[in-house]
């Protein structure tokens, strides 16, 4: 039996006693019809590229391959270079797209279940967004077509099949978008082998090199947490560089892990870019905070750590958020380096991704100045004076937000907003707070469809020491679709809704919370 039955298997007897897996399967390919393509761009495509989700094995570690779930492309249309694919890794190929690029994707589904790809941080119509309600089963296909409207930035693609993107994501299923433009050019920042992708992730393997996803009711949730490390889709985590100048593109691919990065040195971390591209201007850290689905682009000079041979990216440790009687069970409190036998519990220390440096040529000098990001004021808002609000809490043992779980095509008329319209939203994360022994935890909140800026951070909760181990890693100036919100933390946002109605999804990004219903659409109106 393959390990893609053994998942599923595991997946619905773990969460069946939560009442919430509808489990789909399909061993005969059924004829093949075409979703999507709504006629979204209004000529023929520049590119077209095919995308095929596949059951795939993969030499990762000594001994049995592993079975994957895996994306595979192939250029029908236009430069071939556009895909580039990570040798050796169990990740889709990496997408490079330009901004006003008209662009058809035909997604086949070939894995024995239903599934979706949602195109995560691009501003996209309602039908090309990879919203649950448009799943398509085994051997169908579905046909995106859209203009990329996005600045210049790092963007991703996964699956988002209600109750079952948690499996799905873990299984293999996820791939890096970049988006390149005229501006991001004009900044001369470092490209080709300088510009190095970096996808975080941790699974856990059994004795026969199979993934293991859920092994308790309590992993369902808090969220999945791995015991192992992957970059790129990788074990091997350590790369060659040339002491110069790089751009280091991070994703947080993680179904449930926060990372705080740091460099093994004092050297600061320099931010140029977020989940919606550059920055004005860089912005210096001693550690960045990293939530599930949030991106960050980094400028490293490796010229300046030349004779630093142990140069390495970390996760610093952090408290957990953890109360109560659950506190031995999520580690709480300061934790130090994990032991290679260790499981890898949410605030520990340990090491990410090692560089070998090598003699390189002269590199770029960082810019200033690196984008006109532009934004919205607050100014415009409607409801500036009276901001939505949404809390993130826990219900009966179920994640909800304010109150209510998800609806296929549900939305109520405080989740309905005008199009071409700003408002001020704020989401409140009031889990565990006032419940003996209930952990609080983070929830990292993607809303689909833009791109949205954070106006502030309130920290009014009984849990400070979260807060204190990480609040000097927060970056807020930019352009995000995912904000990371810690226990007992309200954070204000300022959002426009523009060019597409329809309806869309917000959500933790906690994939395990995601699929026990911490999801709901909202509905833009015209």
């Amino acid at each position: 039996m393959d390990i893609t039955h053994k998942i599923t298997r595991r997946e619905f007897l773990r969460t069946a006693a939560f009442g919430s897996l509808v489990f789909f399967s399909s061993s005969v390919l059924r004829s093949t019809k075409v979703f999507g393509q709504s006629g979204s761009i209004d000529a023929e495509p520049d590119l077209v590229i095919e995308l095929r989700s596949v059951l795939k094995k993969v030499p990762l570690l000594p001994g049995p391959e592993t079975a994957f779930w895996c994306y595979e492309g192939k250029v029908l249309k236009g430069d071939s270079s556009v895909i580039q694919q990570m040798e050796g890794s169990y990740l889709g190929p990496t997408l490079h797209l330009r901004r006003r690029q008209k662009v058809r994707i035909i997604y086949k589904n070939e894995i024995n279940e239903p599934s979706i790809i949602h195109w995560h941080g691009l501003h996209l119509p309602e039908e090309m967004d990879g919203h649950p309600r448009f799943v398509i089963p085994h051997g169908e296909i579905y046909t995106y077509e859209f203009e990329v409207k996005n600045r210049a930035g790092t963007y991703w693609y996964h699956p988002h099949p209600h109750r079952r993107t948690g499996p799905q994501v873990l299984g293999g299923l996820a791939g890096l978008l970049i988006v390149h433009d005229e501006e991001e050019e004009k900044a001369h920042l470092p490209s080709g082998i300088r510009d190095i992708p970096i996808v975080l992730q941790d699974r856990t393997f059994d004795d026969q090199n199979q993934l293991v996803y859920l092994t308790s009711m309590m992993d369902q949730m808090n969220g999945f947490l791995g015991n192992r490390i992957f970059v790129n889709g990788r074990p091997d985590r350590s790369i060659s560089v040339e002491s110069a100048p790089h751009r280091l593109r991070i994703l947080n691919g993680s179904n449930s892990r926060i990372f705080k990065l740091a460099f093994s040195t004092d050297v600061p971390l320099t931010v140029i870019g977020t989940d919606g591209g550059l920055l004005e201007r860089p912005v210096e850290l001693p550690y960045a905070v990293l939530g599930p689905g949030e991106r960050l682009d980094l400028w490293v000079d490796f010229q300046k750590v030349w004779n630093n041979s142990e140069f390495v990216l970390k996760s610093l440790p952090f408290f957990t958020g953890a109360s109560g009687m659950m506190r031995g069970m999520h580690g709480r409190g300061m934790m130090g380096p994990a032991r290679s036998s260790d499981t890898l519990p949410s605030g520990t220390e340990f090491d990410i991704l090692r560089f070998r440096i090598r003699p390189g040529s002269k590199g770029l000098m960082l810019p200033q100045r690196l984008s006109r990001m532009g934004g919205h004021s607050i100014d415009e808002a409607i409801n500036r004076n009276s901001p939505r609000r949404f809390s993130f809490s826990m219900q009966g043992m179920r994640p909800t937000i304010n109150g209510r779980l998800f609806e296929l095509n549900g939305v109520t008329d405080e989740e309905t907003v005008r199009l071409n319209t700003t408002e001020v939203w704020e989401f409140h994360n009031t889990t565990g707070m006032g419940m003996m022994g209930m952990p609080q935890m983070a929830h990292p909140v993607h809303i689909h469809g833009l791109q949205f800026q954070v106006i502030n951070r309130n920290v009014y909760g009984s849990d400070f020491e979260t807060w204190e181990s990480l609040k000097d890693g927060f970056v807020d100036s930019g352009w995000k679709d995912t904000v990371l919100l810690l226990p007992g933390m309200a954070v204000k946002i300022l959002l426009k809704f523009e060019d597409h109605a329809g309806l869309f999804l917000y959500h933790c990004h906690n994939l395990e919370h995601e699929d026990l219903g911490m999801m709901r659409n909202y509905l833009i109106r015209s």
